[in-house]
């Protein structure tokens, strides 16, 4: 069982009707006023275009158009066009992205992929905060007069505004959509910045200042390399994609068998996910999570008799700890992280001396055996056991988080597959 997911609306649409107040907003005044340097502004449209048509679709990274995000930073941060000063605004910046956005997105939308409306509402907003921070000073002749170090220190705060803007745009409607702590979402975005972002906040800034210099001839020479990195990302979500698959077909191994009933490990490593955010955790940890979660009970294939129904939690401690041991022993012959092994093996130790994905992957694999088949009210007499089992065998935090995450969703009896 994950997170409910029906959360209350409100926040969710906040950002979206924000973006839509904003945007309705300055395309009335590029209405009103005209369009400042068209050939300026068609050629940042087609590079935001470009980038939304080479847009990655059902990739796990944090951006996955980051050729269009780039040239909407770029042409937020934009102040001069080969020496001659730009005067597009605030709200053409904002107007441009979100057209040039919605143009790019029309192949997506048709084939069913289009963009959710958090991803326009996140483009809209941070393009216009940091147009917002830059063009009036640019007006001013401010980013003009800060020559050299100065400019450039300019330019990498106002980069690290916008990034934190982004972040906190994409973290405030995940904790909005599934109730999970903010804070460990947010340094999950933070965290996630650290590598195409970088390069995204980077490219554009240096599209910016080349535009500045040598004009829009600049705009496809600097496009070429992060084109190329969105290349290389997109082999890398292959990978990890490809990867997963593997440890969820290795975990398969002892449904197919017969050693544990169908859908167990699957079900096993949702909610563990599920009660390690709301611990706290996120990144690798949360991966080392959901693999050791998937991979739990593969130790049960070295046994000669299957246990009843798979239900590791009723056996005693000590066969407890061979099988684990057993199961640490073949997920490190499969290649899979260390930690991983680790977890597996540790997974039936006394509480106190587990790390704390052990501790939760125990918890939640004693729930679903205990309400797997128990009917209505199963949940709650599942937890009432956990709660009351002696101290070492499950940890109290692990346990209140298991029936937080449960409250949202309410108790209901696991799927049977």
């Amino acid at each position: 069982m994950t997170p409910d997911r029906r959360r209350c609306p409100a926040p969710l649409l906040l950002i979206p009707a924000g973006a839509g107040l904003l945007a309705l907003g300055c395309l009335a005044t590029v209405l009103w006023s005209g369009l400042a340097q068209r050939p300026v502004a068609l050629a940042f449209a087609a590079l935001v275009a470009l980038g939304e048509l080479t847009r990655r679709t059902g990739a796990d990274t944090r951006e996955t158009a980051p050729l269009a995000a780039a040239g909407a930073l770029a042409y937020a941060l934009l102040g001069h066009v080969a020496g001659t000063p730009a005067d597009h605004g605030v709200a053409q910046t904002v107007t441009v992205v979100l057209a040039a956005s919605l143009l790019g997105s029309v192949p997506h939308i048709a084939r069913g992929g289009g963009p959710v409306l958090d991803h326009l509402a996140r483009r809209v907003l941070t393009a216009a905060f940091a147009a917002v921070c830059f063009q009036p000073l640019s007006t001013q002749g401010v980013s003009r007069d800060w020559g050299g170090p100065a400019q450039a220190l300019l330019l990498i705060a106002l980069l690290v505004l916008t990034a934190l803007c982004d972040a906190l745009l994409a973290a405030a409607p995940a904790h909005a959509r599934t109730g999970w702590p903010f804070g460990p979402l947010l340094r999950e975005e933070l965290r996630g910045m650290l590598g195409i972002t970088s390069a995204v906040c980077a490219t554009g800034a240096v599209m910016a200042l080349a535009v500045a210099v040598a004009g829009l001839w600049a705009l496809p020479v600097f496009s070429v390399p992060l084109l190329l990195t969105q290349l290389s990302y997109r082999r890398y979500a292959a990978v990890r994609a490809t990867y997963r698959q593997t440890i969820a077909s290795l975990a398969r191994a002892t449904e197919i068998a017969g050693y544990t009933p169908a859908g167990h490990a699957r079900r096993v490593a949702e909610l563990s996910s599920a009660v390690g955010r709301e611990l706290g955790l996120s990144g690798t940890g949360l991966t080392v999570l959901e693999y050791a979660a998937l991979m739990h009970d593969i130790g049960q294939l070295s046994l000669v008799d299957p246990v009843p129904a798979g239900a590791t939690a009723a056996l005693p401690v000590t066969e407890q700890r061979r099988i684990a041991l057993l199961g640490g022993a073949v997920v490190r012959q499969t290649g899979v992280d260390a930690a991983v092994a680790v977890v597996v093996e540790r997974q039936a130790d006394p509480c106190r001396e587990q790390p704390v994905a052990a501790r939760i992957v125990r918890a939640v694999n004693a729930y679903e055996e205990k309400v797997r088949g128990a009917g209505p009210g199963g949940g709650l007499a599942a937890l009432e056991e956990l709660r009351l089992a002696p101290a070492d065998d499950y940890a109290p935090d692990v346990v209140e988080a298991l029936a937080r995450v449960l409250s949202r969703g309410s108790l209901s009896v696991p799927a049977a597959g």
